[in-house]
This record gives C-alpha cells, sequence and structure tokens, in this order.
C-alpha cells in the first residue's frame, strides 16, 4: 500500500509550527584572557613582593680584583719583553729586562777601587807592624840602659860621699901634720876619679832617659798608622756598600712577576727608555676577586655581614653564583667623585646616594673576570 509522504510545503509549516527553544551563551573569550592575565600578574606580584620582602635586588655590581701595576725601580732601556697581553704567569716569572751594561762597569770600577783600599790596608798593617816591633825593641833597649845607668849613679853616690869625707879628714890631718902632702893628694886624685865617673853617669842617666822619651814619641807613629787604617776601613766599607747596592740594581733590571695570576695590559716595548716608577704591565690574580656592589643607602640598615647573596652573571645567563657579605661600605660613593657637585646657587635636588658593600665569591675554572656586570640577589631575611 502506497504510503503519502508530505509535500514540501507541508514539511515547512510542520516546522515552523514548532516551539523554538532559547541558545545558551559563554563568557566572551577577551574577558576570560583579562582574568587570566590579571590573575598571572596577581601572582608573579605576589612573589616578587615575598621576595623583595625577604632579599634585596641589585643590578650594579660587578666583578672586582686587585690590578697589580709593575713597574721599574730603576732607568734603562729595556731590552727583552718576554710575557704578552694574556698569558698566564707564575710568582718570580722574567717580565721585562732592562740594559745593565752601564751598571756592570760601575760594579767593576768599585771593584777595582775595593782592591785598591786592600793593598793599602794591607801595606799599612805591614808598616804598622814593623814600627811596633822596632819601637819595641829600641824601647826596651833605652830603658835598659836608663836602668843600668841609674845603678851606676845609685852605686857611686855612696863612694863620692866617702871621697868627700877623706879629703875632709885628710886635709885636717895635714893641717895638723899628722898626714902628708901626698897622702892629701891621693885623697884629692881619689875624690876627682869618683866625681868623674859620678858624672859620666849622671850623663848616661839623662841620655837614655832622653832615648827613652824619644821611643815612646816613635810609639806615637802607631797612632797616626791605625788612623790611617781606620779612614781605610771605612772607605772600605762605604765602597762594599755601594757595590751591594749597585748589585741591587743590576737585580732590579730583571723585572719579575709578584705575584700567580694573569697579564691583562703591557705598556712598555723593547727600545723604549723607562723611568723609576713608570707603569709597564698590570696583572691580576684570578683567584682572588670579589663583587663590589652599589647598594642605595635606604637599603643598607637591611644588610648584615655574612648574609648569603646568589649571583647572576650576565655573560652567563644560564648559570647562578653564590657569594656572602664580606663588608659594607663605611663612605658613600660620591665621597670619591672626582668632580665635586657644588651648588653655589642654592638649587638642591636630593638624590639616593649609593654605598659600596664587597661580596665573597669563588672563581670557577677562571671564567669569572675583573670588571663583568653581575646582578646579585641579597638574602637579607626581613
Amino acid at each position: 500500500m502506497p504510503q503519502d509522504y508530505p509535500t514540501k510545503g507541508e514539511t515547512d509549516t510542520a516546522e515552523s509550527t514548532e516551539p523554538s527553544t532559547p541558545r545558551r551563551r559563554g563568557p566572551p573569550t577577551a574577558l576570560l584572557v583579562l582574568i587570566a592575565a590579571f590573575a598571572i600578574a596577581g601572582y608573579f606580584g605576589y612573589q616578587e613582593f615575598q621576595e623583595r620582602r625577604v632579599s634585596l635586588h641589585e643590578e650594579d655590581a660587578r666583578i672586582q680584583s686587585d690590578m697589580i701595576t709593575v713597574s721599574s725601580r730603576v732607568a734603562g732601556w729595556i731590552t727583552k719583553v718576554s710575557v704578552e697581553e694574556g698569558q698566564v704567569i707564575d710568582k718570580g716569572t722574567e717580565l721585562i729586562v732592562i740594559d745593565d751594561r752601564e751598571a756592570r762597569a760601575i760594579i767593576d770600577e768599585l771593584n777595582a777601587q775595593l782592591e785598591g783600599v786592600g793593598a793599602e790596608k794591607e801595606r799599612l798593617k805591614a808598616q804598622q807592624d814593623l814600627v811596633r816591633r822596632q819601637t819595641d825593641s829600641q824601647s826596651a833597649a833605652e830603658r835598659s840602659e836608663f836602668s843600668a845607668a841609674q845603678v851606676t849613679v845609685s852605686s857611686l853616690a855612696p863612694q863620692l860621699n866617702l871621697a868627700k869625707r877623706e879629703v875632709k879628714r885628710t886635709t885636717r890631718l895635714f893641717e895638723r901634720k899628722v898626714a902628708s902632702r901626698r897622702q892629701m893628694d891621693q885623697a884629692e886624685h881619689q875624690l876627682q876619679r869618683v866625681e868623674r865617673e859620678h858624672d859620666i853617669a849622671v850623663a848616661k842617666v839623662k841620655g837614655a832617659r832622653a832615648r827613652v822619651k824619644q821611643a815612646d814619641a816613635e810609639r806615637a807613629k802607631l797612632d797616626v798608622l791605625a788612623g790611617d787604617l781606620a779612614v781605610l776601613m771605612k772607605r772600605e766599607a762605604e765602597i762594599t756598600a755601594k757595590i751591594k747596592r749597585q748589585n741591587l740594581d743590576i737585580e732590579d733590571r730583571v723585572i719579575e712577576s709578584p705575584l700567580k695570576g694573569i697579564v691583562d695590559r703591557r705598556f712598555a716595548n723593547v727600545g723604549e727608555y723607562v723611568t723609576p716608577g713608570q707603569r709597564l704591565l698590570l696583572a691580576h690574580d684570578p683567584d682572588r676577586i670579589w663583587i663590589e656592589a652599589n647598594i642605595k643607602e635606604t637599603q643598607v640598615r637591611r644588610l648584615k655581614i655574612g648574609q648569603t647573596v646568589i649571583v647572576s652573571v650576565d655573560a652567563y645567563p644560564d648559570e647562578s653564583f653564590e657569594g656572602r657579605v664580606e663588608r659594607i661600605g663605611n663612605t658613600a660613593t660620591s665621597a670619591f667623585a672626582l668632580l665635586p657637585s657644588p651648588n653655589p646657587s642654592g638649587n638642591f635636588t636630593k638624590i639616593t646616594q649609593r654605598l659600596p658593600v664587597r661580596i665573597a665569591i669563588n672563581q670557577r675554572d677562571g671564567r669569572l673576570r675583573p670588571g663583568m656586570m653581575v646582578e646579585v640577589t641579597i638574602a637579607t631575611g626581613r
């Protein structure tokens, strides 16, 4: 049996007669994005607030090191430069050699003078010994003769007195006709003989005394020679000191590294003339580095020695380093400005000052180099 299908018109009429249900709409997409953005910003803002509350972040920081200036103690022409920039050096490494020919010539001249002084000193010593032996021998002989003459005078004195008394006695006896002329003449002759011997002995005593004084005067030559010898010894000491100083001058003409490190800059070349104190090289020890961060004065109160520091190096953005606060500056960086900022007009603009804070950090494979910019985050704890 054939089925009756509705015609197109009937279908449209049926659809039009069914009741329509309202379509539910969701929130706009832009609003959702805005809410999500505010939520994310709020989260990160809160995290930033929490981080700033317990830490201090500073971008004005860089790696520092003691830059050692190598200079010369002496003047002269450079004959050799043994290092290049960037070269690793050890303590005692030869860096620069300065011409030492003139200094060595002065050493030779001083050595010749020293030899001459030494020879003259030996001559004076020999002369001193000779004079000492001669004067000692002469003085001993003269003193012996003087003593003998004194003994003779002493022994003749009783004989002289006896002869005088005998003459007096014989004279009285002769006057009384008891003694003869011959006896009187014999007594007088004996007195004259003893007087002559006594006078000769006295003269010998005087002569011996004079010769003893002369021998003593000869010994004064020893004092003169000793004075000359003292002058020579002083001269010898002066020349020896000059030689020592000149040897130091020669040693200083080979300039050696005072540290183990790296040559940063070289300011001298072969053939140049250098003067004492002139800068020749710059070097630093890569193991002795630190970070200097300029912290605002309003934040310094939060810092303490020993606080942990997280360091981010611009050259190595994917790595972090750890350090600690080692020293907090006592003077603002503006106090060291080369050009002061006077204010004669009376206008004033207050600017927050910064204080240098030293942060200790360990070297890592020599990659941390002076002058590199870093960012530091100091864990203040509040």
